[in-house]
């Protein structure tokens, strides 16, 4: 597969053959380090607590604070990399990104490490928000799913390893060599960077100061409550914040309807085949986001695993999706994408609603079987899906597209954590129930994928 990405062939739009390979290398090794430390830090905390002197509570905002931070940036970076050019913003990421794990690693106090996550999380917005609008670039038209396919290979690779590379180097040596790593692998990738992602001539104009700071509020303000909610902790401060992020989404949308330069320019959600595609995504993410979170605790308190099986349990899921991603997006460039999408939307419900019969009694095959099902299923949806999303619009949307896809994809996965929180923390709640939650969330995934086959079967015999 990778000597196929790299082939080239007259009329080939993108970059010759050898400047994909270190373009390649250079967006694969700044995601995995994005990707990772959102999940890298959480194994930790405990330990981080210790040797900061700090209640476990506020240790929880080491982790909550890149993801917050994330969150808020997506959709303001995406449209600010139109006025830089998308290779100066995602070097830029990747720089700030790397010198914010140095001052990690350095850091030792907790307001000083909270300062420097906060950084870290900024780089990591600039370059995932980007990352497939980059792809769309980079590579021929003929070969967009196949790279797709790839990133999210990448994504899954960091899902699947964060905690476990976390639990290594915390073997063998201190908590700052968590971030410390990141440091000579992002030199390298701002080298590799630097030398070889496409150039852009940065557009003229301003960006919608208003729009990004709706859209900032919105975001933040959501996350921050799903996840307030999630943690049984809602209150009054959860739903004032979660009011004044739907009160900025109402501003959001309509600054993006008079402005002249709108941040999120409506004309991506006129495509109807982008529509479907994002709609789709938030609910498979939702699906997801309950599973994650919903499994870790089933095998643990009801099945009586320990935590490091619990891990090996859930492995299965996103090992499938490292091996099915890239062969999905492969299939997404010759089949139609929304088809490929719904086939697998198809069996991660199977795959759902077989892990709602796992009890106390079930032994680790019943559990492997049902995991690796999801994952084959939510491998076959994910990069057709993404493919559809950024090769649905034109090149100079693409980098919008972008941003909305990873702000999905953040949102679906925050609302999913929070849902089984919130059945969690109900006298009435039950794991089973949050996985029911999930399937139903699926259910709607797919009605909405099936819906745009004909859409994206119109569009290929264009």
């Amino acid at each position: 597969m990778l000597r196929r990405l790299f082939e080239e062939r007259e009329g080939d739009d993108g970059l010759p053959g050898r400047a994909r390979k270190l373009a390649l290398l250079a967006m694969i090794t700044g995601t995995q380090m994005a990707v990772l430390d959102n999940g890298i830090v959480n194994i930790a905390l405990p330990t981080l607590a210790d040797e900061l002197s700090i209640s476990g509570s506020q240790s929880i905002w080491i982790a909550n604070v890149y993801q917050l931070v994330t969150a808020a940036l997506l959709l303001t970076f995406a449209a600010l990399s139109r006025r830089l050019g998308r290779h100066r913003l995602y070097i830029g990421g990747l720089a700030i990104f790397t010198v914010a794990s140095l001052g990690c690693a350095l850091a030792r106090s907790f307001e000083f490490l909270l300062v420097t996550r906060a950084l870290q999380a900024v780089g990591a917005a600039a370059m995932l928000s980007i990352g497939p609008s980059l792809y769309r670039i980079i590579f021929p038209t003929r070969l967009l799913g196949s790279a797709i396919g790839l990133s999210a290979l990448t994504v899954a690779f960091g899902i699947a390893a964060g905690p476990s590379l976390g639990g290594l180097i915390l073997h063998v040596a201190s908590w700052p060599w968590l971030f410390a790593i990141n440091v000579p692998i992002g030199v390298m990738a701002l080298a590799l960077g630097i030398r070889s992602l496409p150039r852009e001539a940065p557009q003229r104009g301003r960006i919608d100061i208003w729009g990004a700071l709706f859209s900032i509020v919105m975001l933040a303000g959501s996350v921050f409550a799903l996840d307030q909610f999630g943690h049984g902790e809602g209150g009054a401060m959860a739903l004032v914040t979660l009011s004044i992020a739907l009160a900025s989404l109402g501003g959001f949308i309509y600054r993006q309807r008079h402005v002249q330069r709108p941040l999120v320019p409506l004309a991506l959600f006129a495509e109807p085949r982008f529509s479907f595609a994002a709609a789709t995504s938030t609910f498979a993410f939702l699906a997801q986001g309950v599973a994650f979170v919903g499994l870790p605790f089933l095998y643990q308190t009801v099945m009586g695993v320990s935590p490091i099986m619990s891990a090996v349990l859930f492995t299965p899921w996103p090992l499938v999706i490292m091996i099915i991603g890239p062969l999905a997006g492969r299939l997404a460039d010759k089949r139609n994408p929304a088809l490929i999408s719904s086939v697998g939307l198809g069996l991660f419900l199977l795959g759902m609603l077989a892990l709602t019969g796992l009890g106390a009694d079930s032994s680790h095959f019943d559990v492997i079987w049902r995991t690796a099902l999801c994952g084959i299923g939510y491998g076959l949806f994910q990069a057709p899906n993404n493919r559809e999303m950024i090769g649905s619009v034109s090149v100079e949307l693409s980098a919008n597209a972008s941003g909305v896809l990873a702000s999905v994809r953040t949102f679906g996965q925050s609302l999913g954590t929070a849902s089984v929180g919130l059945i969690l923390g109900l006298s009435f709640g039950s794991l089973t129930l949050s996985l029911w939650l999930g399937c139903v969330s699926v259910m709607v995934a797919l009605a909405l994928s099936l819906y745009r086959v004909p859409l994206a079967a119109r569009a290929r015999h264009r």
